[in-house]
């Protein structure tokens, strides 16, 4: 069995993508996979706090392309979005060209870009989305999704700024948001529209009782890491995402 080796570039109060995405991708029929982290200082999930974190980026990315991974995920999704519509392209194509520069060849995903890739992937057009952010965070969340085409149905923010204490939300709250969106006619839902709030296990119980294609950020990036690598997407237990039927 072949092991392809992860990049992750996450914030230093991250602890859930660490556990999630080894987790989820631990499950492949066919493939091992081995996880290595670099981190950028961010505690408080605000605008100011973001764009100092955002500073440390090259720093970590030639940190972490020493360890020669295959594909780098940079796994902070509003830490991307606040820079305004389109931005998960540029903040790839210039961690990428870093890379290149630096003689790796790694590839590059983001938890901005391969959430909306997961979207896609999933043929939704009207979204529902749950986040932890305060509400202006949230909004520019929304406002993205939508530059990138989406309609945003609804959505709520649970308005947690200590980034340790949305890696505790319990399961329970981030599900009775859900429970009080309207998911008329909508296509799919973002059960965690970030990679620190954990929700691994709802998303298929979450399914379940909503009966519409259930996602978060963490799940969206191990489809982007494993298309990237041209690996089957089929994976138990992880949402319609993750079934091979997902394959636009």
């Amino acid at each position: 069995m072949s092991t392809h080796r992860i990049g992750l570039v996450v914030p230093s109060s991250n602890v859930t993508v660490e556990t999630e995405m080894p987790a989820v991708l631990a499950r492949h029929p066919s493939t091992e996979f081995s996880f290595h982290s670099t981190r950028m200082r961010m505690h408080t999930v605000s605008p100011a706090g973001l764009a100092a974190m955002n500073a440390q980026r090259e720093r970590c990315v030639m940190e972490i392309a020493d360890a020669s991974p295959e594909v780098i995920l940079y796994a902070c999704l509003v830490a991307v979005m606040v820079g305004g519509p389109g931005e998960h392209r540029r903040v790839e194509s210039a961690v990428a060209e870093q890379l290149a520069t630096g003689g790796s060849e790694a590839l590059v995903r983001s938890s901005a870009g391969a959430l909306t890739e997961g979207l896609r992937a999933l043929g939704a057009r009207r979204v529902a989305l749950v986040t932890p952010y305060l509400k202006p965070l949230a909004q520019q969340v929304v406002d993205y999704l939508e530059a990138e085409g989406f309609e945003i149905a609804d959505w709520r923010a649970l308005e947690v700024s200590d980034n340790n204490e949305v890696g505790c939300i319990p399961g329970e709250r981030v599900m009775a948001a859900a429970r009080s969106l309207d998911l008329s006619d909508v296509d799919a839902l973002v059960l965690s529209c970030c990679v620190q709030m954990p929700s691994l296990s709802l998303i298929e119980p979450a399914e379940q009782e909503f009966g519409i294609p259930v996602l978060s950020a963490a799940t969206a990036g191990a489809y982007s890491i494993l298309r990237s690598l041209g690996l089957d997407v089929s994976i138990d237990g992880a949402g319609s995402l993750l079934r091979a039927r997902a394959t636009v």
